[in-house]
């Protein structure tokens, strides 16, 4: 294997490795020592990749912001309504964050991330201008009303799901998130959505949490 796939693979190793480390101690319980252990890599490596803790961490961060915006850019590229996307973007995250200690590491040290340095905005703006450029469009495809600008309502949605995920993995280690992920919608598309339409985007939030499908719905009324 060519040198630099080799440097490849490690330092994915390392992120890996890190990030289930940082998932279940958080930054402050984490050691670079057990960093090394959980990776399977030398001391050498670790320290040729990342020269802290913190570069360390903020790789993490990235790799998991990597993923989440790779979702959304997939999610584009399949031609749903734009707040149907919204929804089930919603139910891929808490997806990852059930199966992926990359996302529910990087999601834990973002809100950690005082603890280490200055708290970086930069993954909660770059998905709210995600959440707030689809509804935007689901206002022109008359599936949201524009009860206030779509910024604040993106803003709103982001913090909905931060809240909901973090009590569901306090008090369930996340077991019911799909379940309150739809709570979620259930509670806000009568907000949102003109009221024929309710039932229809209530329905791919149930089939987020039921299956993570919900392929065979035709669309919402016209």
């Amino acid at each position: 294997m060519p040198k630099q796939a080799r440097s490849a693979l490690t330092r994915a190793a390392i992120i890996r490795g890190a990030a289930e480390v940082f998932d279940r101690f958080g930054y402050g319980g984490t050691s670079l020592t057990d960093v090394i252990t959980q990776a399977g890599v030398t001391k050498g490596a670790l320290h040729f990749h990342f020269g802290t803790k913190e570069e360390l961490a903020m790789a993490v961060v990235e790799e998991q912001h990597a993923i989440a915006m790779a979702s959304a850019g997939r999610m584009a590229e399949q031609g749903h309504p734009a707040l149907e996307s919204v929804i089930r973007l919603s139910h891929e995250l808490a997806g990852q964050l059930i199966s992926e200690p990359v996302v529910r590491a990087g999601i834990r040290l973002t809100l950690e991330n005082g603890t280490f340095r200055a708290p970086a905005p930069e993954p909660y703006q770059e998905w709210t201008a995600v959440v707030e450029q689809l509804l935007e469009k689901a206002v022109e495809e008359k599936d949201v009303r524009a009860v206030m600008p779509a910024a604040d309502i993106a803003r709103f949605v982001v913090s909905a799901f931060t809240g909901v995920q973090v009590v569901s993995q306090v008090l369930t280690e996340r077991v019911d998130l799909h379940w309150r992920v739809r709570q979620m919608w259930d509670l806000l598309l009568p907000t949102l959505t003109p009221p024929k339409k309710v039932p229809y985007f209530r329905g791919v939030a149930a089939a987020g949490h039921l299956a993570r499908g919900g392929d065979n719905l035709s669309g919402p009324p016209a």
